[in-house]
């Protein structure tokens, strides 16, 4: 049976790691904002582990989902350590785009393309995948122009071309005619779609 609300906001505190990722798990799967203070809480007490990234991620993951934006400092103090498991920027990308506010949301991800860790950018495209968000033309330009000079074999530009369903502007057609007639079966799929405006439903760990 699935763990209510309380049940996985108490097991956040369980003396075993795969416990309280279980707990994290179900609570992002919940997405209530009124989880927010006891993750943030716990977030601040599983990073000093670094055995236990599996169980940050989803911590991270469920901040995010939930909505909570008091978390925000912490994940882009965060975002500037080294992480040996390296899977956690990801999340942590996730996680800061869809806590900052709509206003926000730009600058959030030109920071995380902006910092030189290839997962964090990859995780900020992801958030705006899966919203399926627009950004303004400038913000779509300024993504195109980090992603042009990349190998067609690079993973990044996946989310970006998930994403590019919604998007308009000059250069998106041709973005995405290259990355579909591109050697990455995964990146040529999503940029079919995206050329024919349609997004696709996307599974993420």
């Amino acid at each position: 049976m699935a763990l209510t609300l309380d049940e996985a906001v108490a097991q956040l505190g369980h003396r075993l790691s795969p416990k309280r990722r279980s707990a994290a798990t179900r609570l992002r799967r919940l997405a209530d904002p009124t989880a927010g203070p006891s993750l943030l809480g716990a977030l601040q007490q599983e990073v000093r582990d670094v055995r236990t990234w599996e169980t940050q991620y989803q911590i991270v993951m469920a901040l995010g989902m939930c909505g909570h934006r008091p978390a925000l400092g912490l994940l882009r103090e965060l975002a500037q350590r080294p992480f040996k498991a390296t899977a956690v920027y990801v999340a942590l990308g996730d996680a800061i785009v869809r806590l900052s506010s709509s206003e926000d949301t730009s600058d959030s991800l030109r920071w995380c393309l902006d910092s030189g860790t290839p997962l964090l950018a990859d995780g900020a495209l992801r958030a705006v995948a899966m919203q399926r968000l627009s950004p303004d033309a400038a913000t779509i330009d300024y993504v195109l122009d980090f992603l042009g000079p990349m190998d067609p074999y690079d993973g990044l530009r996946f989310w970006a071309a998930a994403a590019a369903a919604g998007w308009t502007g000059p250069r998106v057609g041709d973005f995405l005619q290259e990355c579909a007639a591109g050697p990455r079966a995964d990146v040529a799929g999503a940029a079919a779609s995206s050329l024919q405006r349609k997004y696709q439903t996307y599974a993420t760990l």
